[in-house]
């Protein structure tokens, strides 16, 4: 009976620690989240050095999840904590592509690549809104240049056919994404033949200065 009380014994102590641990993880999960989501919105304010700050406390935390659960793979690998790491994945590229910038590597970022691409797959909804944030004013290029990566982004997430084992769920974001880029599409065009119209009637109208009466 002695070994079986040490028994016992053991597996409480561990059984503590690791709800410990993962109490712990859950709202390290959640302050990633949430200052993930407060990057995206301070970009598309135009606030990108409120956007750097918060992305920078994200990766620290990104760091710290990592060292706390290194002893921990399950957890660590758990949906909630790779879920709060692809939110981190999306808010550095929407960042990243917004502004036109260079792409982070997930080595620069100390992800794993699954979880990279799923963020990726998630920044094309932030960059169809920022589109119809720029539509708003009308047409311009900027929109055209971020219609372009988004089908950039489309086309290289389609040849990912690998068990979703290995991609973590991407061909169901992969379909999500195709239908994004196709209404952006149409609102691009339909934005710019508006503006094709307003032109041709600006023209008119300086062509023939009476015909405004």
């Amino acid at each position: 009976m002695q070994e079986f009380n040490e028994i016992v014994e053991n597996t409480r102590k561990i059984f503590d620690e690791r709800t410990q641990i993962r109490d712990q993880a859950l709202v390290q999960a959640r302050q990633l989240t949430r200052l993930s989501a407060h990057a995206i919105r301070a970009i598309h304010r135009g606030e990108s050095l409120e956007a750097t700050d918060l992305l920078l406390d994200a990766h620290a935390l990104v760091l710290n999840m990592q060292r706390d659960l290194a002893a921990y793979p399950d957890l660590y690998f758990a949906g909630y904590t790779q879920d709060a790491i692809k939110e981190f994945a999306e808010a550095e590229l929407t960042c990243a592509l917004i502004e036109n910038r260079r792409l982070p590597r997930p080595e620069e970022l100390g992800i794993e690549y699954a979880t990279y691409v799923r963020g990726l797959a998630e920044s094309i909804g932030e960059l169809r809104r920022r589109c119809l944030d720029i539509l708003r004013q009308g047409y311009s290029e900027e929109a055209e240049r971020l219609l372009t990566t988004m089908d950039e982004i489309y086309n290289f997430l389609v040849t990912l056919d690998y068990p979703d084992a290995i991609t973590d769920g991407l061909r169901r974001q992969t379909d999500l994404v195709r239908g994004i880029v196709e209404r952006t599409r149409a609102d691009l065009t339909l934005s710019l033949r508006e503006q094709h119209l307003q032109d041709a009637l600006q023209k008119f109208s300086e062509k023939f200065p009476g015909m405004k009466e």
